[in-house]
C-alpha cells in the first residue's frame, strides 16, 4: 500500500477509529443500554454520541488548522473535552 503514503500519525489515527469501533461494539453487546434524552433532546446511544464526538472533532481539528497557528496537539486536547462533554450530557 505505498500508493497510500502511510505515516505513524495517519495508521495511529485508523488503528484508535478501529479500536473506538470494536470496544464500542463489545459493549454494546455486554452491556446493552437504551436510549437516553440529553441536551439536543434526542435520544442517542453510546454509539450515535461517539459519531457526534467524531464528526465533532474532525470539524475541531479543521478550525483549527485554519484558525490558529498553535500545535495540533493542542486541538486533541479540546477535542478530548468535547468528547467528555458530550458522553456526558448528549
Amino acid at each position: 500500500m505505498a500508493w497510500m503514503a502511510w505515516t505513524w500519525p495517519t495508521a495511529a489515527f485508523f488503528v484508535v477509529i478501529a479500536g473506538l469501533l470494536i470496544a464500542f461494539s463489545i459493549l454494546g453487546v455486554k452491556y446493552p443500554e437504551t436510549p437516553r434524552t440529553g441536551i439536543l433532546r434526542i435520544e442517542t446511544t453510546r454509539g450515535d454520541r461517539l459519531f457526534i464526538t467524531l464528526l465533532g472533532s474532525a470539524f475541531i481539528n479543521i478550525a483549527w488548522l485554519g484558525w490558529t497557528d498553535l500545535a495540533q496537539w493542542w486541538a486533541l486536547v479540546v477535542c478530548l473535552i468535547y468528547a467528555a462533554l458530550v458522553f456526558r450530557y448528549v
